[in-house]
């Protein structure tokens, strides 16, 4: 590829938000294979879709022949980065931090496996801060650091503003340790370019200023945009505020797959450029030919399942939405019935002690009996996609998909799972 469109790529989609010397970098760029890097904090067990487009910019870089380490921050994850808190984050048990960093780096691995002539390298900064001697370095990093200016950072201004939450110096260090760590990755790896979301700036500029001060060179510092949906609120989180994760076991795919359906119109040609690699001119092609809005989403949202959960999952996904919302309940295998348990329907326990009437108001399809009456002898309930016009029904073994399982629609998109 060439490596001189670059960061025209990376701009034209929306990946930059700020730069700390663009014209620099590109020189740097263009004149030759640079290392970059992102550090990702092993927080919880699974990364979720908030770091995709860190992982995606990396990517880029990558497939334009640059050298990606990543850094998993074992050592700053027992600290605690204040950015965006309100208050002070729960001290993490060390044991638990690393049985996370494994879940962490596979899934990173994920993401760069079909490249093996070009892999990164996956570091921890635990590796550095372990040999740390606490006077050599308050002598030797800490003198090189303004308190004045770490007060005026965004993050931690706003927590010694609040009367209520203030900030300890546990946190008040963490650019500190973020910046050593980029300082660090420059002497081994050579990295002159950090990245990461646009509220890490004033982290990534502590790094930028201390490697110019240690070693009289210049490095680079890039931001990607704090992704918000459409009212307002932090992108990756559902209706019900749940967020999505990138591990199965936390999202299934069904719902994954789901998210990216229903995301706003008006964010969906932004999010083609964004989370996809598909040509820029393809995507100008989709736009043209007035494609309805749910067909791009589509494409979108086969995409990144695809990307995120293999294609065999994606086709899980698909399977169970088409069956689903078309009402072909009895084609639905045990293995989607266990994703729509896991998260992606409404579930309840039933009891064959319950007529449908009851069950009905149980799960909020029904105010009442006679609510339910009128439901069902209205025609506006399926058991398993078969409508069902009998008030006083009861439900029988047949009913119970693979003996454990059935669905009560009401409408189109209003679905509740039995699980017996």
């Amino acid at each position: 590829m060439n490596t001189k469109n670059l960061l025209y790529e990376l701009q034209t989609r929306g990946f930059i938000a700020k730069v700390s010397n663009i014209f620099d970098l590109n020189k740097n760029i263009v004149n030759t294979n640079i290392s970059v890097y992102c550090g990702f904090d092993p927080t919880a067990d699974s990364l979720h879709v908030g770091h995709l487009l860190p992982l995606l910019c990396l990517r880029w870089f990558q497939k334009y022949g640059h050298k990606i380490v990543i850094l998993i921050g074992y050592a700053t994850s027992l600290i605690g980065d204040p950015s965006f808190k309100n208050k002070e984050r729960h001290l993490m048990l060390p044991n638990l931090l690393l049985k996370w960093e494994k879940n962490i780096i596979i899934q990173i691995n994920k993401f760069f496996e079909d490249n093996n002539f070009n892999k990164p390298i996956i570091i921890n900064n635990y590796d550095w801060f372990k040999k740390i001697n606490m006077i050599v370095f308050l002598r030797d990093i800490g003198k090189l650091f303004s308190v004045n200016n770490m007060i005026n950072k965004k993050s931690v201004k706003n927590r010694i503003n609040r009367i209520d939450q203030g900030i300890s110096f546990t946190e008040f260090s963490y650019s500190i340790l973020q910046a050593y760590d980029f300082l660090q990755l420059y002497k081994i790896h050579q990295v002159i370019l950090q990245i990461g979301g646009s509220d890490q700036w004033g982290n990534i500029i502590s790094g930028v200023n201390l490697v110019r001060k240690m070693y009289h060179d210049q490095v680079f510092g890039l931001t990607i945009p704090l992704l918000t949906q459409s009212n307002g609120t932090k992108f990756g989180k559902t209706e019900n505020n749940q967020t999505i994760w990138l591990s199965s076991d936390r999202t299934s795919p069904y719902t994954f797959y789901q998210f990216w359906l229903n995301i706003d119109d008006k964010q969906v040609y932004s999010f083609l450029k964004l989370f996809t690699f598909l040509d820029l001119q393809i995507i100008e092609e989709i736009h043209n030919t007035n494609s309805r809005i749910q067909d791009v989403k589509v494409i979108l949202a086969d995409y990144i399942t695809a990307m995120v959960h293999g294609k065999k999952k994606l086709y899980a996904a698909k399977r169970i939405t088409h069956n689903l919302f078309c009402g072909k309940i009895i084609n639905l295998r045990k293995s989607d019935f266990l994703q729509l348990q896991q998260d992606g329907i409404f579930c309840i326990n039933a009891s064959v002690s319950q007529d449908l009437k009851t069950i009905l108001i149980n799960t909020n399809f029904a105010v009442s009996r006679s609510d339910a009456h009128r439901l069902i002898i209205g025609s506006g309930l399926k058991i398993n996609g078969r409508r069902e016009r009998n008030p006083d029904y009861q439900f029988t073994n047949v009913d119970k998909l693979f003996k454990r399982f059935t669905i009560l629609s009401k409408g189109k998109k209003k679905h509740v799972l039995l699980s017996w």
